[in-house]
């Protein structure tokens, strides 16, 4: 099989790369990704010969899509600007990114008569206080990020309702793992935790999520990719729900540290409180969580701490900027 992976030098979609490249050595990957901060060649260094192919584009590009989705049979969308707390600051990147892009996406598509599967987030159902959201919840985002991949989902039904779009849905919860951009809440407290850096913690740390290992999703991606029904959506839930401190604190254990390191600062505006998915749409087709947060945890803090070759370099320039502007204090300073 010849695939089309979009944003496939990011976090998940270069994971998604490696495992479907190791379990089908017979397919091809086309990566097309803009190589932003959060794309990076590196993340595919690994996978070699023959099999993939990495262009560097921009889904909002019409002819850099078709020229890459040309003798594809599928269409993996994993491009998004992807981070809240930037979409606060810069809405607009987000909306041409995650719903215009989205909308090239399916033209190609639509053109060459091709699947195409959309990858989106737990965060358009918004924020729920007890019980899980399913498939047929009303889209209810809370934030910029959140409000343009709820965009993009309801393009990708729309082009199916109105042209017949072989396109459909993939909702996951927060996702962890190797590769990850320092931005994002364990690899930022890993590498504070293992440099002795303060810990930002937005309010009162009990915001809480459900915590899915990325190898889970990447083999969830897979299944719907090749049983899911055309129009339909489905949820990934990870298997365990843990408050943002306690992922902290578990952290902190497991790099030696204490909650010293710890400092509240202010919460995010419009932060939802909680988040939970119900995942038995996609159990039905045979799907399970493998890995428990306890173990995958253990696996991600080990990875961090061994490939600082892959880290070290994001944790200056324009991250180390962001950083500042975002907690107000410099990264490498200790707590007072």
């Amino acid at each position: 099989m010849r695939l089309l992976v979009c944003g496939g030098a990011g976090f998940i979609g270069s994971n998604y790369v490696r495992r479907r490249l190791a379990e089908r050595p017979g397919d091809e990957i086309r990566v097309l990704d803009k190589l932003t901060y959060a794309g990076r060649r590196e993340n595919l260094e690994a996978v070699g010969g023959e099999q993939l192919e990495l262009i560097e584009g921009d889904i909002c590009d019409r002819e850099a899509v078709g020229a890459a989705a040309e003798g594809c049979e599928a269409i993996v969308n994993f491009a998004a600007e992807s981070h809240v707390d930037r979409s606060i600051t810069s809405p607009g990147e987000f909306i041409v990114t995650d719903v215009f892009g989205t909308h090239v996406l399916l033209e190609a598509a639509r053109d060459l008569g091709i699947r195409h599967l959309q990858i989106s987030t737990d965060e358009v159902y918004g924020s729920i206080e007890e019980g899980s959201f399913t498939e047929t919840s009303p889209l209810d985002p809370s934030s910029p990020y959140s409000a343009s991949k709820a965009g993009g989902d309801l393009i990708v039904s729309a082009f199916r309702h109105t042209y017949g779009v072989d396109s459909l849905v993939i909702r996951a919860s927060n996702n962890y793992g190797p590769c990850q951009h320092p931005e994002k809440l364990i690899p930022l407290v890993i590498l504070n935790a293992l440099h002795g850096d303060a810990i930002p913690v937005y309010g009162d740390g009990l915001q809480v999520r459900n915590w899915l290992f990325v190898e889970d999703f990447c083999s969830a991606i897979d299944l719907v990719l090749e049983r899911g029904a055309a129009g339909e959506a489905y949820n990934v839930g990870g298997p365990d729900e843990l408050a943002n401190i306690d992922v902290v604190e578990r952290v902190l254990d497991l790099t030696g540290r204490d909650s010293s390191l710890i400092e509240h600062v202010g919460d995010r505006p419009g932060h939802d409180r909680r988040y939970s998915l119900a995942s038995e749409k996609l159990i039905a087709l045979g799907w399970r969580a493998q890995v428990p947060f306890a173990e995958g945890i253990e696996r991600t803090v080990a990875w961090y701490r061994d490939n600082e070759r892959w880290w070290g370099p994001l944790r200056s320039g324009e991250y180390r900027a962001y950083y500042e502007h975002q907690y107000g204090r410099s990264l490498g300073q200790k707590t007072d």
